[in-house]
């Protein structure tokens, strides 16, 4: 009795061992292969808990999630024969997990290696037909649209989705970075001297037109200070006119007392001879006829 409870014992326990290497299990993140004797059988697993044969099924797990490969910083070649380093990386993941294993046998690090040169070489491709002023600043976005359709056609061979390929920088060797500084530099000068001679130009005009301006209203304004005083004057003088011919005899007596003032007044010395016609109120208080 003792034997057979042993027996049922070791079966049960090699039931167990033999059930462990017939269930795995596949999680969100994962994708899985099933291989019978080296030859794959099914990948396309749901996630959850699987069943196979033991021995004869295998089953090997790939990572599902979108991973990232930072490409390496490279030197490329513009269409005007300047060297440009660009740093880049790509957004990607298993698309076709059959495929990914037949073409690199599963092996990430290979799957990397051959998608970095695919990368590498789409870029010498696209930074070979642009300028090196639209490669930094006039068409990166194009440049990185169709880099991202180039290099999917070519991933798919591997079994690879491409979810984006971004261009992280673009900047010159340092050997020639000093020489660009100068003619960026030069250009900048030319360019605030272009402009210095500009603002020059308007200043003057500016400062011609408000001149002429100020001699015009100057001018108009001596003219009608001349036009008022003209028109004071002769209705001063309209004035005066009425005054007299209302009595000329005080009018004239009253220009003669505004003489004497001003002949006396000052302390010249006056040569007349008595009788003079200066004189005549001197002489009498009556009025002339």
């Amino acid at each position: 009795m003792s034997s057979n409870k042993m027996i049922g014992v070791l079966v049960l326990l090699a039931m167990l061992f033999v059930g462990s290497f017939s269930v795995f299990t596949v999680y969100e993140w994962e994708r899985a292969v099933l291989f019978r004797l080296g030859e794959i059988v099914r990948a396309d697993f749901e996630p959850g808990l699987h069943f196979k044969i033991p021995f004869i099924n295998n089953v090997r797990k790939f990572d599902a999630r979108v991973l990232t490969l930072d490409v390496q910083p490279e030197r490329f070649l513009t269409a005007e024969k300047k060297n440009v380093i660009v740093d880049s990386f790509v957004k990607w993941r298993i698309g076709d997990l059959s495929r990914f294993y037949t073409a690199v046998l599963g092996d990430e690090l290979q799957a990397r290696l051959r998608l970095e040169q695919i990368v590498k070489d789409g870029m010498r491709g696209e930074f070979s037909k642009r300028t090196l002023n639209e490669v930094v600043s006039g068409e990166r976005g194009q440049i990185m649209g169709v880099l991202a359709g180039n290099v999917s056609v070519q991933a798919k061979e591997l079994g690879i989705t491409i979810v984006d390929v971004r261009i992280k920088r673009v900047e010159l060797p340092q050997d020639v970075n000093a020489a660009v500084y100068r003619r960026m530099e030069a250009e900048r000068t030319r360019v605030a001297k272009d402009f210095r001679s500009r603002g020059f130009e308007a200043s003057e005009r500016i400062r011609a037109d408000a001149d002429r301006q100020r001699e015009v209203i100057l001018a108009e304004a001596h003219r009608d200070a001349e036009r008022v005083r003209g028109e004071g004057d002769a209705k001063a003088t309209d004035i005066y006119a009425e005054a007299y011919n209302k009595n000329p005899e005080f009018y004239a007596f009253y220009r003669s007392l505004n003489a004497y003032e001003d002949a006396f007044g000052g302390g010249d010395l006056l040569v007349l001879e008595p009788d003079s016609e200066f004189f005549r109120y001197f002489k009498t208080d009556q009025p002339q006829k």
